[in-house]
């Protein structure tokens, strides 16, 4: 049988151990998400993978929002964040600093998320779309790469905190593979 662990047993970070860590070479972008949990969500997977900045953009919303906040559960204090207008531009300006710029969608010519490689210190920005319009076309076109997430089942799309998740993860866990 296995104990649950206390909180106080897990060595998490503190806010300020957090901003003086290491991140991982992981930005994520939201283009124009309308609900507040998911980006609550983001802003939580965000901190576990000690992914370097959100950029939130277009209609998403930005903290302190009550919303926001019950599923962030304080990563809004932990993860740098800012508010940008226009995701393209964005977009263009990490292309520019050498970021690799990944939209998560479904296209043509996307790579499955299984066959994606990663370097283990290539800053990465994570673009994720609108819960029904996915991310722009004009993004997808901008981005270096597209991303799928294979899915088997009958529906069309993983929720976007989810898609988040399943992608930070697996880009984290094959750029710490490499160490």
């Amino acid at each position: 049988m296995s104990r649950k662990l206390e909180n106080s047993e897990l060595n998490r970070l503190d806010v300020d151990g957090f901003k003086e860590a290491k991140k991982s070479p992981i930005i994520i972008i939201l283009d124009n998400i309308r609900s507040l949990n998911n980006i609550g969500s983001v802003f939580r997977t965000a901190d576990a993978f000690l992914v370097q900045k959100i950029y939130l953009c277009g209609i998403t919303a930005t903290p302190p929002h009550k919303d926001i906040r019950k599923t962030a559960l304080g990563a809004t204090e932990s993860v740098d964040w800012e508010y940008r207008k226009d995701t393209l531009e964005v977009v263009r300006e990490l292309k520019q600093q050498g970021v690799q710029t990944v939209a998560v969608e479904q296209a043509e010519n996307a790579v499955m998320l299984n066959d994606f490689e990663v370097g283990a210190t290539k800053t990465i920005a994570l673009i994720f779309g609108n819960e029904v319009k996915g991310v722009s076309q004009e993004v997808v076109n901008a981005s270096d790469t597209v991303l799928e997430i294979p899915q088997f089942g009958t529906k069309h799309s993983l929720n976007i905190s989810v898609s988040a998740g399943v992608v930070v993860w697996d880009l984290w866990s094959k750029q710490n593979a490499k160490k």
